[in-house]
């Protein structure tokens, strides 16, 4: 019996070690092998991968894979792959003989028709059938430009997927999209071949070594930075990528991207959200960070035209005619720096400004997240007594150094007046200091310092993580889609924007500093002569002035966007101050949609005298959702103005579209009870100034052509039908609009060209076009249009 018991023990320890020695052969296509990424990086990266794997029980096998022809293809992988490094610790005997076996593992095919696909397939299913093996799973790497995303997914799906019980992981590398719309459009293409779970975006940002410390120093260091990590002690957060390079020979990528999209909207927003996010319980999860990623992102304030600066360094338009073959007076408006100043509307941090800066051909190369600590110390002796871990005087930051610049290397830097960090020991290691190197400033010696014990490059560490199905250092289709939200509108806005011109590298001087204050951005010192000719002879500010004049045989103040909400923002504070004085307090209701959001930002930032706490604030018209809804009208005023005002609550009236759980239900008399609330606090339901807009169909308020209600009779608030959704609305009547002091219709964007020329020359035709309806009884009209739609 203790024979046959040994003789069972051991076949089973036996088939242990068999099934620990074959867990299955993976294979690994290449698309783009022979392409400059692919000979740069993700060669070296898959030679570390069977460096770091061989003999762990899985078999591999390498295809090189591109458009090139068999023979071409393979004198270029030939040579990459005599190229290839081992790590430093490797003597040169064990080196070749490694080498030499992921050679032997390696090949090159053409794979172009689905055809190829279908061979490669059957080759992948024949050779682990001959080895006695077990089919794994497949890692298809991407290494083509996106616009070939779709015809080889297709060709995947179809032809080349694994059989059952093996994986497949298909690897894909940015661009993703080119605004929100075309990213969409290619999540949703990927999204009918591939399960998320299949998909693999690649941010190599995501694989430097600092900036996958980021969520793990946070949670190791959380009783240190509890306290500090917020709007109180945070004076500001910089997350910088300085290149000295320019774009000589991608011009074609950069004239489509520019770099907001090239750098700031994916690697620069993935460490503003590694920043900012909060730190869930388990940060080894990644539906968990990513749950709190997206959290960020909703947080994040929209971005102005005014949140931005751009340059263009002055080489880069006789670049392009150069390798686009561009007559010679084409002129590029592609930014190739910029500086973005972002805001996150939430109690952790609002007020602390975010600052994002990339640009090609600077002075320096060098990355990094820096989070500078207010200074409210005081002290009595001298500087030159300050001692680096005990005066609260020194600059107080922690440093997230991706690379390059004076430092040379990835470190973790923390002031050592903060804390002493921790850092798991294993990987990193405290660096010693270096006389005469100062960074931000300071020496080295005034901060703790930690480096990688080994370096490892991007690529390398990402396609380790693909290997091993670690998520989370990779961008999800809700990740991408939420960055693309955030950053498109400020790219529609710049679209024009003719972008300042230096001269490049050490040369630039001070003529890239720029300065914030509040939501605007702006360069430090004036514009250079020299300009970059914008589009058509198109007239500046300082041509015009604001233009007073008639419309509609009502008063009309036009002028250029800034100077015309200046000008409206200056009208209502005096218009509040007035009241107060005479009856001690402000009625004032406000229209959502986009033209007023300028407006309140403009009242939140730049009128410290406005009344405020004297002040009513009502909504002209609501849509039908609640009111925390990004649609709402109410959201819009909090996100832009309450926040960043003092208004006392029960001076703010919300349109009751929500009661009892439902919305806008006829049943719930919610018209009914503003008007009722109106009626009891508002004298004569007179409001103070109303601010309306006008829509492309004449619209005002939420009262539409044809509307049924609300264009006359003796109801003050109505519900109403929009064309468009959400199509239930509730609004301010045109008999109670008419009984306002004061209405100012404010009409901006050369969209509105058409009806602002139409409307003038109608009569009172409200059924037709409601906005020819505003006229107070007894009380002001002025119109506020600025040029493009007043002169289009």
């Amino acid at each position: 019996v203790r024979e046959m018991l040994a003789a069972t023990v051991y076949v089973a320890l036996l088939g242990c070690l068999q099934a620990q020695q074959l867990q299955g052969h993976v294979s690994i296509i290449l698309l783009g092998a022979t392409g400059d990424l692919a000979k740069k990086y993700l060669w070296q990266g898959l030679f570390q991968l069977y460096l770091d794997e061989a003999g762990k029980g899985h078999s591999f096998r390498f295809h090189g894979t591109a458009l090139t022809s068999t023979e071409q293809g393979q004198e270029v992988i030939a040579k990459v792959l005599e190229s290839l490094s081992c790590p430093s610790n490797t003597a040169p005997s064990r080196c070749a003989e490694l080498k030499a076996q992921f050679q032997q593992l390696s090949e090159y095919r053409r794979l172009k028709t689905p055809e190829d696909y279908l061979a490669l397939s059957k080759d992948i299913e024949a050779q682990v059938q001959h080895e006695g093996l077990r089919e794994a799973g497949r890692i298809f790497y991407l290494s083509v430009p996106p616009f070939a995303y779709a015809d080889i997914a297709r060709n995947i799906n179809s032809s080349c997927r694994p059989g059952p019980g093996a994986w497949l992981r298909v690897v894909l590398e940015k661009p993703f999209g080119h605004d929100h719309h075309s990213a969409q459009q290619l999540a949703a293409e990927l999204g009918s071949f591939f399960q998320e779970e299949e998909m693999y975006r690649v941010d190599h940002y995501l694989g430097k070594q600092v900036v996958a410390q980021i969520l793990p120093f946070r949670d190791q260091n959380r009783k240190a930075l509890d306290g500090l990590w917020n709007r109180h002690h945070v004076e500001r957060v910089e997350i910088i990528m300085k290149e000295t390079v320019d774009t000589a020979g991608r011009t074609s990528f950069y004239e489509e991207y520019g770099v907001i999209r090239d750098v700031i909207q994916n690697h620069l927003t993935e460490i503003l959200t590694l920043v900012a996010m909060e730190l869930p319980g388990n940060v080894s999860s990644p539906e968990a960070v990513l749950q709190h990623k997206l959290q960020a992102f909703r947080a994040l304030r929209g971005l102005q035209k005014s949140s931005a600066v751009v340059g263009q360094y002055q080489a880069y338009s006789r670049q392009v005619r150069r390798e686009l073959q561009k007559p010679d007076s084409f002129h590029s408006l592609t930014p190739t720096f910029a500086g973005i100043l972002v805001h996150v509307d939430n109690l952790r941090w609002e007020g602390v400004p975010f600052i994002l800066m990339s640009g090609k051909a600077l002075d320096e190369r060098v990355s990094y997240a820096r989070v500078l600590f207010k200074n409210q110390a005081y002290c009595a002796q001298s500087e030159r007594r300050w001692e680096a871990e005990q005066s609260q005087c020194l600059p107080r930051q922690v440093i997230f150094y991706i690379g390059h610049g004076e430092l040379g290397s990835p470190a973790v830097l923390v002031s050592r007046n903060l804390f002493r960090p921790s850092l798991p020991s294993a990987s990193w290691w405290e660096v010693t200091d270096r006389p005469g190197l100062h960074l931000f400033g300071r020496p080295l010696s005034d901060f703790y310092a930690y480096s990688p014990v080994r370096e490892q490059d991007a690529y390398s560490i990402l396609i380790s993580h693909i290997f091993h199905h670690r998520k989370d250092s990779f961008v999800t289709t809700e990740n991408l889609l939420a960055s693309w939200v955030f950053w498109t509108p400020l790219l529609e806005s710049l679209a024009r924007e003719v972008p300042r011109l230096y001269p490049g590298g050490a040369e630039n001087g001070p003529v890239l500093d720029f300065e914030f204050s509040s939501n605007r951005l702006s360069f430090s010192q004036p514009p250079p002569e020299q300009v970059v000719p914008g589009p058509g002879s198109v007239p500046t500010p300082s041509h015009f002035q604001v233009l007073t004049a008639k419309y509609r045989h009502s008063p009309l103040i036009s002028a250029w966007p800034e100077e015309l909400i200046a000008r409206l923002a200056g009208d209502i504070e005096a218009a509040a101050v007035r009241a107060v004085q005479r009856f001690g307090k402000f009625h004032l209701a406000l229209s959502g949609g986009s033209s007023p959001v300028a407006l309140f930002q403009q009242l939140a930032t730049g009128h410290y005298g406005f009344p405020w706490a004297h002040t009513h604030l009502w909504l002209v018209d609501e849509r039908c959702v609640p009111l925390w809804d990004p649609e709402s009208n109410f959201q819009g005023l909090q996100a832009h103005l309450l926040q960043h005002v003092r208004v006392p609550h029960y001076n703010v009236h919300p349109m009751p579209v929500q009661r009892h759980q439902r919305l806008c239900a006829e049943e719930d008399q919610g018209a009914q009870a503003y008007a009722e609330e109106i009626s009891a606090l508002v004298t004569n339901s007179s409001f103070d100034l109303v601010l309306l807009g006008m829509g492309t169909d004449g619209h005002t308020a939420s009262l539409f052509p044809q509307s049924p209600t609300g264009l006359d009779g003796e109801q003050l608030v109505v519900r109403t039908e929009s064309p468009s959704r959400p199509f239930q609305r509730m609004s301010l009547s045109l008999p109670l609009i008419n009984r306002a002091r004061k209405v100012a219709v404010l009409v901006m964007g050369r969209m509105k060209r058409d009806i602002a020329m139409l409307v003038s020359r109608v009569g009172h035709e409200p059924k037709k076009w409601p906005i020819s309806g505003v006229l107070p009884t007894s009380g002001q009209l002025v119109w506020y249009m600025d040029y493009e739609a007043f002169l289009g």
